[in-house]
């Protein structure tokens, strides 16, 4: 009886509704997964709580009672509501938060067509809703972000400076290609969540790359229960795709899978028309090339996070590729004496490649403090692996001044890699202060095959040619470890950090016919470096502050730049590595300075960089000419040069004027001077060059989104070569459909005006050249997305589950 007469107490105490809404009060934009919670005044224990929805809403049930109140969002800061009565159903109205200014970690400022996170040794900038690349690949979603450019052969630059380490969640990857840059125009830019822009890294990061690092984030949902996405694609010329997300997470476990299947024709053109000095035969000769590419692959992207408990968690993931592609390149060759063409030649290349990719990785994070989540351990173990086969069949015939064969030829060329990297980091904060120290090992072993068949002419038999069929062992082992220690003293700031690396770099070289050479082309080479870093930031205000880098780095040659075996894609214009080549190493500094106010956002820079050693391609006359009609050769071949001097400035705008219109506008001035000399001849020069590029994202009636970005890069010139300047357009309409916003449909133009070409004039001793290409034509693309169980994302997620440096930030 005494238990009945309690129960209705227990049973039925009264609960009132607690509500309101959490803005970024510098923009009036609503900030979605924003937490609140209700905390017991005597403890401090969390009696309940929230996160907003889409519209920064947000709905927690409290007892009559009263309550210390926070409400928080990543990167923001805290507002408390102390000693806060509840009696009844309440409304606490509209909340607006303020981004956090001259903490050790970081700067958020939040933008519509971009989110920039400003770090002591980083910028983050989140891709994830550009309309222009939806449906396009990582490289296209890569030449929209501030100070990085792609050119039309996909070559990624950071600051004009191509010597860039490019990373997937903080590592090294068989998803970047093992440093073939090829991969990120095949893979989909709809799986990028944010692009890492660290032009001064600290002691944590690699040290290769003396231009810096771009480190990937692939997207990767944390929402509990099961949802995902699935997205289709349909341009011109043909850029089809079909792709699926889902995403199941429970309290104990986290699963993700991703996959992806496109097919691509990727039309492009080259035109070349070089004039020699001295040749007997031939005093012009014009090239006159167009490819035709296409490709289909397949991509996996699938894991398990098991959460052993509240402070520990163990990750397995696995990637593949699977690549089918087929390339047909037709070369029109005209030949000229005194004006008159007296010869001309088709030639007509078939490429077959079938590329596999895989890559296995086990993480483990473990946490000791409930409190400050920052104190951790993570450790990594990844395997990768990549095979790939290419048969090329190389048809070239004679059509002036009679029809005949002048040359078949059947290429094989075969190419295993693999790579081993293990990795653990300790992270310890001490206040305001943090300590950090690990340790990463990258071990490669690369095989390269490359057989050669020519037809000859006379018995039409089919030989193999001794000069050029050869086999490529490279190996690349990196040992590394590292400590840096950070602090915050009133306004000020500081990173200081030291990294120690060994570099061993080995080839094997196995000619087929070793007696047709003089020289052995083997070479083991061990490098010691201690790469120190600096980052400091002064306060100058709450919303403004000034840092400067400084930090040493490495670029190590890549198995390309070093086999000294020609490549067959020209008979006359061909590119042989440089085995003799070493690693150089920059000193660089970066000053900046970042000011907010209301609607507008400015980040500024300048910098120096020293390299020695640095790195250039030479064009050389070789004294030899082809077999079949007495062309001469031209070799690109990669030098190191005694010294390269880099400075230059950047600034970049975020102005948001209204609700509807939003813009970003980003400036980069280079100039670089190298000194240097090969076989007696001297390569220095000086070159200044610049780009722009520009932003905007207007919200149309029925809540269409039109986006629009604009890039223009400057006149270019190093010792042999001027390129002239580049401009494109391109351009994104979206729409959401259905409740919630759960269907989504947009279309975009790349290089609206198909302007995208390089044009160049080469001057050497014995000829010059111009040239013109185009990598790819203007393409059209539509994209529909539709999402289950998930909300479309504006932000980055707050609170405790977003991604952060132990999961998935570089390392």
């Amino acid at each position: 009886m005494i238990i009945l007469m309690f129960l209705p107490i227990v049973g039925f105490a009264q609960k009132y509704e607690l509500t309101g809404k959490v803005i970024d009060k510098s923009m009036d934009f609503p900030l979605e997964y924003a937490s609140i919670s209700a905390k017991s005044i005597e403890d401090g224990s969390i009696v309940n709580g929230g996160v907003t929805n889409q519209q920064g809403v947000f709905s927690i049930q409290l007892e009559k009672g009263t309550y210390n109140l926070e409400i928080e969002y990543i990167s923001f800061e805290i507002k408390k509501i102390n000693n806060f009565t509840i009696n009844k159903d309440t409304d606490l109205g509209t909340i607006g938060l303020g981004a956090k200014a001259g903490e050790l970690d970081e700067v958020t400022v939040v933008a519509e067509t971009t989110q920039v996170e400003v770090r002591l040794d980083k910028k983050i900038y989140n891709v994830g809703k550009d309309l222009t690349t939806s449906g396009g690949t990582v490289g296209d979603a890569l030449g929209n972000v501030p100070s990085v450019t792609v050119d039309i052969d996909g070559a990624i630059s950071l600051r004009g400076n191509e010597n860039v380490r490019i990373l997937i969640n903080g590592k090294p990857s068989s998803i970047a290609g093992f440093g073939d840059q090829d991969i990120f125009q095949q893979l989909p830019a709809d799986a990028i969540e944010s692009v890492e822009v660290i032009t001064s890294p600290s002691a944590r990061y690699d040290a290769e790359g003396t231009a810096g690092i771009i480190n990937i984030i692939l997207k990767r949902e944390n929402t509990l229960g099961f949802n995902g996405s699935v997205r289709g694609t349909l341009g011109d010329p043909t850029n089809s795709g079909a792709f699926l997300d889902l995403n199941l997470r429970t309290d104990n476990f986290n699963v993700f899978t991703s996959l992806g299947y496109t097919d691509r024709t990727r039309p492009g053109n080259a035109f070349t028309d070089t004039r020699y000095t001295g040749n007997s035969s031939f005093d012009r000769i014009i090239e006159d090339r167009e490819f035709d590419r296409t490709g289909q692959n397949f991509n996996v992207n699938a894991g398990v996070e098991y959460f052993i408990d509240d402070m520990s968690s163990i990750t397995a993931s696995f990637f593949t590729r699977l690549g089918d592609d087929r390339d047909i390149s037709t070369n029109i060759n005209r030949r000229f004496d005194q004006g008159i063409e007296n010869s001309t030649t088709e030639r007509i290349e078939t490429e077959l490649e079938d590329d596999e990719r895989f890559q296995y990785a086990l993480n483990y994070e473990k946490r000791f403090d409930e409190e400050n989540r920052d104190h951790k351990l993570t450790a990594d173990l990844q395997y990768s692996n990549s095979d790939e086969t290419k048969t090329a069949l190389i048809n070239e015939n004679q059509t002036i001044p009679v029809d005949s064969l002048v040359a078949f030829q059947d290429n094989l060329e075969t190419e295993f890699e693999e790579s081993f990297l293990i990795q653990a980091d300790y992270v310890l904060p001490i206040g305001d202060a943090q300590f950090e120290a690990g340790f990463r090992g990258e071990y490669e072993d690369q095989s390269q095959g490359f057989l050669v068949q020519r037809q000859d002419l006379e018995t039409g038999n089919l030989l193999t040619d001794e000069f050029v069929s050869s086999d490529f062992n490279f190996q690349q082992n990196v040992t590394a470890v590292y400590t840096q220690y950070g602090d915050k003293m009133g306004k000020f700031s500081y990173l200081l950090g030291l990294r120690y690396e060994n570099t061993q770099l080995k080839g094997n070289t196995l000619p087929l016919v070793p007696e047709n050479f003089d020289r052995n082309f083997d070479f083991d080479k061990n490098f010691d470096g201690l790469f120190p870093t600096v980052n400091l930031v002064y306060e100058l205000g709450e919303d403004e502050n000034v840092t400067l880098g400084y930090n040493r780095r490495i670029n190590r040659p890549r198995s390309w730049f070093l086999n000294p075996f020609p490549s067959q894609s020209s008979r006359i214009n061909v590119f042989q590595g440089n085995p003799d080549l070493d690693p150089s190493f920059a000193s660089a500094f970066d000053l900046g300075y970042l000011k907010r106010w209301e609607k507008l956002t400015l980040t500024s820079s300048v910098y120096f960089q020293r390299e020695t050693d640095a790195f250039e391609r030479v064009e050389r006359d070789t004294g030899r000419v082809t077999e079949e009609d007495g062309i001469p050769i031209i070799e690109n071949i990669p030098i190191n040069l005694a010294t390269e001097e880099r400075y230059g400035a950047e600034v970049g705008i975020l102005y948001n004027p209204a609700k509807w219109l939003r813009t970003n506008l980003s400036f980069n001035y280079f100039r670089f001077e190298t000194e240097g000399a090969f076989e007696g001849i001297e390569y220095g020069a000086t070159n200044e060059s610049y780009f722009g590029r520009f932003s905007s994202n207007i919200i149309l009636p029925w809540k269409i989104q039109w986006q629009t970005n604009a890039f223009y890069r400057g006149p270019r010139q190093n010792a042999q070569t001027e390129t002239d300047p580049i401009a494109s357009v391109d351009l994104g309409f979206s729409k959401d459909f259905l409740e919630d916003d759960n269907l989504t449909v947009s279309f975009n133009v790349r290089d609206l005006f198909n302007s995208r070409k390089r044009d160049q004039f080469t001057i050497t001793e014995n000829f010059t050249s111009n040239s013109s290409s185009q990598w790819r034509v203007r393409q059209f693309t539509a994209t529909v997305v539709y999402r289950f169980n998930q909300q479309k994302r504006d932000q980055r997620r707050g609170g405790g589950d977003d991604y952060d440096d132990g999961e998935f930030g570089a390392q």
